[in-house]
């Protein structure tokens, strides 16, 4: 299963378009012009150009998003910016997955390709982190692992005054680091971390950029990333690009 966002590319329609983007603490403000953007972008957009990419080996992807046969719903959200609530607008988290119709395109052999966007119980489609939709539907699947994809190779034990990458940390630990973490590695542990709290046995960071990452993380022993697992000590190893 595939759950994936797209903030770039929304970023370049909206200045295509003379829609100001605005970021209020490394979060999107999604007013309704903007939202309607989101959407045509994630699922008109993003969506189709995954999909065809993985059909290119065989008839096997299916697009979908969070509003496909009631997937997520959605609660609005804010965030806190120097001590102070910040209205976001049209942005949520997602608090119900209704995970049939994904098990269903499993079930008949597809890789379900999910974009993040979610309506709320009223039906007024919100802009959701695709970080902790993938968490929430990972919970709701009962996977064995989560994979979460960026770009640098983990999660560094001091950055930038060490290249030391954390190989497995346990949850306890990262729940105590979490606060100090750089703006873009928070939704992306904080990811990991919901789902292993929850019940995924492992969720990883994967360094997007290097070539069959996904590969090798689910098929070989030493992984590569950073790895939340239960009941472990944090394990550290050096960046490759100082190897």
């Amino acid at each position: 299963v595939v759950v994936h966002g797209g903030g770039p590319q929304i970023s370049t329609m909206l200045d295509r378009l003379g829609i100001e983007s605005e970021f209020r603490g490394g979060l999107r403000v999604t007013t309704p012009e903007a939202m309607d953007v989101v959407r045509m972008v994630l699922v008109g957009q993003v969506q189709r150009e995954l999909v065809g990419l993985i059909n290119e080996h065989g008839p096997l992807a299916v697009g979908c998003s969070g509003e496909d046969a009631g997937l997520f719903t959605a609660t609005t959200t804010g965030t806190v910016v120097d001590g102070e609530e910040v209205d976001l607008g049209l942005v949520g988290e997602v608090t119900h997955v209704r995970p049939e119709s994904v098990l269903d395109l499993i079930e008949a052999g597809r890789i379900p390709v999910v974009s993040s966007v979610a309506p709320d119980v009223h039906g007024l489609v919100h802009n959701v982190n695709a970080d902790s939709a993938a968490a929430a539907l990972a919970v709701a699947l009962e996977a064995e692992k989560l994979l979460v994809l960026t770009d640098v190779e983990g999660l560094y034990l001091d950055w930038p005054d060490s290249d030391d990458v954390i190989g497995e940390i346990g949850p306890e630990a990262l729940a105590e680091i979490l606060p100090t973490l750089a703006s873009g590695m928070i939704p992306k542990m904080s990811a990991c971390l919901q789902a292993v709290e929850q019940g995924v046995p492992r969720a990883t960071v994967v360094d997007g950029r290097e070539p069959h990452a996904v590969l090798l993380e689910l098929f070989t022993n030493e992984g590569v990333g950073t790895q939340v697992l239960p009941g472990v000590e944090t394990k550290t190893r050096k960046a490759r690009d100082s190897q």
